[in-house]
Parts: structure tokens; sequence; C-alpha cells
């Protein structure tokens, strides 16, 4: 089963080495529309895939890092980083050009990572990420898989090169969230209260049995 959970930001990019002159030129913004979807073999306690209450935390304090952000590309000039930094209080740095098909790969390895390093507390250990699709414009978006984040032919996507400006940490939940993930610390969800006892979800049946 696949759930969906809808993000917004607005952010700024340069798209280098691509084929239009405004895109590769000149710093351009987008009203993102980012689509993460969930998916598990079986339910939780709850008989949901994942509470989407629980997609209010981490995972929403870092796509909100994108918001009102100038991304670029570590690879890009130096006097054009230099430049972004002086500018723009929040911005973030990318191992990746920030095209929304790498952003794609990189919001869908992030937020693996995120749900790996969650200790679960309500049956939920079951739900992964699925896929993600990033509207760009209204006409236009890409959608990533877990064959293409993985995907070292389309650039291997490094979570401890992406960098946070401060400002933007600083408006997290908790600013330092970013440092616990890649320093390999463990988040948790609330221990929810059993409200109606019962056997759900039910034991596994053999596989004969099915």
């Amino acid at each position: 089963m696949i759930i969906r959970k809808l993000y917004r930001f607005e952010a700024s990019h340069i798209v280098r080495n691509c084929s239009s002159d405004r895109c590769k030129y000149s710093v351009h913004g987008h009203s993102f529309r980012c689509e993460l979807f969930l998916s598990a073999d079986r339910l939780d306690r709850g008989q949901m895939v994942y509470d989407f209450g629980l997609l209010k935390t981490h995972i929403k304090d870092f796509l909100d890092g994108f918001d009102h952000a100038t991304l670029f590309w570590e690879k890009d000039s130096p006097a054009y980083i230099k430049s972004m930094k002086e500018q723009s209080k929040r911005w973030v740095c990318l191992p990746v050009s920030p095209t929304a098909e790498q952003l794609t790969r990189l919001i869908f390895v992030a937020c693996q990572a995120m749900l790996d390093a969650t200790d679960r507390a309500n049956g939920d250990e079951a739900a992964r990420v699925h896929s993600v699709i990033l509207h760009e414009t209204e006409t236009g978006y890409a959608q990533c898989s877990r064959e293409d984040a993985y995907n070292e032919d389309m650039g291997r996507i490094t979570l401890s090169r992406v960098v946070f400006s401060e400002p933007v940490k600083a408006e997290w939940t908790d600013p330092k969230m970013w440092d616990k993930l890649l320093a390999g610390k463990r988040f948790s969800n609330p221990v929810p209260e059993i409200q109606v006892p019962g056997d759900f979800p039910p034991k596994r049946r053999p596989s004969s049995m099915r």
C-alpha cells in the first residue's frame, strides 16, 4: 500500500550546463510542490502505513530548509557561491546540480535516512520511501524511484556534503537535527496509547496458507 504527503517550498537556483539560456545564466525561482510517497506491505497498530502526523517533524523541517533558500551546486564557481552566501541568509549547498531531477533523488535519500534513523513505536517499521515527485512548474515535474535514488550513474547523493546555512537550521524544531542525522544519532517517535487492545497487526500466516 502507498500513502502520499504533499509539501511546498519556494526556492531559487541556477541550472548549469543545461540547454536554456534563461536557466543556466540567471538565478530564478520556482514554487515547488513535493509529493512524498511511503509504502508498506503491512499496516501498523493504528492500521496505517505511517501516521501522517509523524511526517510533520524531522522530514517536514528538512523540506522547509529549502523554503526561500538559494540552492547551489558545490562545483559552481567560487565567486558565485561566495555571492550567494553573502546575499542570502538561507542557502543550501548540494553535491549535485539543483535540478528537479537531482532534488528528487536528494529528498528520497534524506527522507529514507531519517526513517532508518527513527526508533518506531507503533508497528510501523515496514514503512519506507516509495518515490518522490517534485513539481517545478505547473506543467513539469521529476519523479524518482528507489532505483533512481541510489543509481550512482546519476551522481552519488552523499548527505554529508549537503550543507544548510545556520539561519536555516536555526528555524528547525531541533537546530541540530541534520548534524545528529549525519552523526548516526537516533530519533524517536512517540509511544502511542493502545486504546483498543487486540492482535493488530495480525500475526503473519505461513506463505503456504496465503
